[in-house]
């Protein structure tokens, strides 16, 4: 289970560094083999390949009309591998794609991670808390 938010800095070839909290338990669990793709909400999603490879085939199988869907996810899905300094290569096309800069944020969501520019994060988040909780989480407490 991946949880928790690390803040990164892209280098020039637009390399990310994978904490290594979570180096290890994806060596483990893909072998370092993870794969990338677009979100509509502007950030990547960022699985470990056993994982994405469930979804891609749940993304295949949707009907026609949502060809425009599998064209988000599918059309955009980029397999990465960790270099030996533990990190990947995100593609100049998914870096465009949803305006990644140099600093990023890795937000481990469970099974996956989102991986936002660190300012697009933050205007997402305060624009969500402002809209209020939404009504499905009204029976939610610490």
């Amino acid at each position: 289970m991946f949880q928790g938010a690390s803040a990164i800095n892209l280098d020039a070839k637009g390399r990310m560094s994978i904490p290594a909290k979570h180096r290890d338990a994806l060596a483990v669990q893909c072998e370092g083999r993870m794969t990338l793709t677009k979100h509509p909400h502007g950030c990547l999603l960022f699985f470990p390949r056993p994982v994405w490879e469930q979804h891609r085939e749940q993304i295949a199988g949707w009907p026609m009309s949502a060809r425009a869907w599998q064209r988000i996810f599918l059309g955009n899905a980029c397999d990465v591998e960790l270099d030996s300094a533990g990190r990947v290569l995100i593609s100049p096309e998914l870096r465009a794609a949803v305006g990644l800069e140099k600093e990023v944020m890795m937000l481990g969501m469970g099974t996956h991670f989102e991986i936002w520019d660190a300012a697009k994060l933050a205007e997402s988040e305060a624009e969500a808390v402002a809209g209020g909780m939404p009504d499905v989480l009204s029976n939610f407490s610490f």
